[in-house]
């Protein structure tokens, strides 16, 4: 299932998982009145109605629960989020499309707009989600919006930075990148504008795009102090090939902090990771550790990004959805008896959830989709 957004409408998909909000852009079309539910019994269930249903990998299908206080009905709203809405429903918001049912009567099911009605019955047992809508009085004229003029409204944006420059580099990749050599100007620090000379670009073609990065501390592995995850790529500058050679000349654009000597240089990607999200769960017992976060120096929220030690070797890929568990605290029992140990371990909590949205070897960069308490540093990255 996927999702894109208009100004007319927005697809049920998973990339509105990483949205805040559905802002203003989300559906000017007029309703006479909120229409009433069309499913009053089971329909009975058809090829088209499963049409939405994920396939069948041969692997056991998940158990769907609603809420207990999960209503009969709901009105989509501005402003709603698919994670929202899913959250109103089901205990696992995830699981939407586990229980949305494509109602062959209406034109385009996957297409839900403000105003219509989302129900719920059953079909031999299991909740399905339907949809149901009356007529529509549409405003005069066409508007038309690619999805780059789109996407920059929305806090995807958030997600461009870590989906087209590295933010975690190997150490394999540390030692082969290009690095800046200095300037004509014999400047000490270089931003915005300035050109300076870099050695040993892999492609030095006229207007190609380099990130330009800091090599910050190394990230270790929880469960192995000796193995080195990867090495924090600290954003200094995007940089643009003007002179081939080598050393190459480069301009510096976008400047976010000073460029210096010995500053290394990778590839932009040239087409940045997937945005659209499937969200599932990660194998069975999946289990590991938060190692960094961004733009944080102690504690997490909502939508901001961390990193794990969770990659593709752990079987981890774009769209699953981890639990966030705090370690429990090491308390004094003043109380314990002489068979017990004065020191006691609370027992882990769950704080929250996130999604994984770019994976690689070693690590993976995972959004904050809720938030109880602050994430921190060292909460474990657990199957929900």
């Amino acid at each position: 299932m996927t999702t894109k957004l208009t100004d007319k409408h927005y697809y049920l998909s998973s990339s509105l998982l990483i949205l805040a909000s559905l802002l203003a852009g989300c559906a000017t079309s007029q309703k006479s009145e909120a229409p009433e539910p069309s499913y009053t019994s089971a329909p009975e269930a058809t090829e088209q109605s499963s049409a939405a249903s994920p396939v069948d990998t041969g692997s056991p299908q998940p158990v769907v629960e609603l809420r207990s206080d999960a209503p009969d009905t709901y009105v989509v709203k501005k402003g709603d989020t698919l994670w929202d809405i899913s959250a109103t429903f089901l205990k696992k918001p995830w699981y939407w499309p586990e229980i949305w049912h494509v109602n062959p009567q209406v034109r385009n099911p996957h297409l839900i707009y403000p105003g219509d009605v989302l129900s719920i019955y059953y079909v031999d047992g299991k909740p399905m989600l339907g949809i149901n809508r009356g007529d529509y009085r549409l405003s005069p004229g066409i508007r038309v919006e690619n999805l780059d003029d789109e996407a920059k409204r929305f806090p995807i944006q958030a997600l461009r930075h870590f989906l087209l420059r590295p933010q975690v580099v190997s150490e394999e990749e540390l030692k082969q990148a290009a690095h800046i050599v200095g300037s004509q100007e014999r400047k000490l620090i270089y931003g915005t504008g300035d050109k300076v000379y870099a050695r040993g670009l892999d492609d030095t073609s006229l207007g190609m795009r380099y990130s330009i990065f800091r090599p910050g501390r190394p990230l270790y592995n929880p469960d192995n102090q000796k193995e080195v995850l990867g090495y924090e790529a600290i954003y200094a500058s995007d940089a643009e090939v003007i002179r081939g050679g080598n050393p190459s000349t480069v301009m510096l654009h976008e400047s976010v902090r000073e460029v210096l000597r010995g500053d290394r240089a990778l590839p932009l990607e040239a087409n940045p990771a997937d945005t659209e999200f499937y969200p599932h769960e990660p194998p069975a017992g999946t289990r590991g550790q938060i190692i960094s976060l961004f733009d944080a120096l102690s504690g997490s929220a909502n939508y901001q990004v961390v990193v794990t030690n969770l990659g593709n070797r752990d079987g981890i890929e774009p769209g699953h959805i981890l639990a966030i568990n705090q370690p429990g605290r090491v308390i004094k029992d003043i109380y314990h008896t002489k068979n017990e140990t004065p020191d006691v371990t609370l027992p882990e909590e769950q704080s929250g959830l996130m999604m994984v949205f770019r994976s690689f070897e070693k690590v993976s960069y995972a959004l904050i989709m809720e938030a109880q308490r602050p994430v921190r540093k060292g909460d474990f990255a657990v199957s929900p």
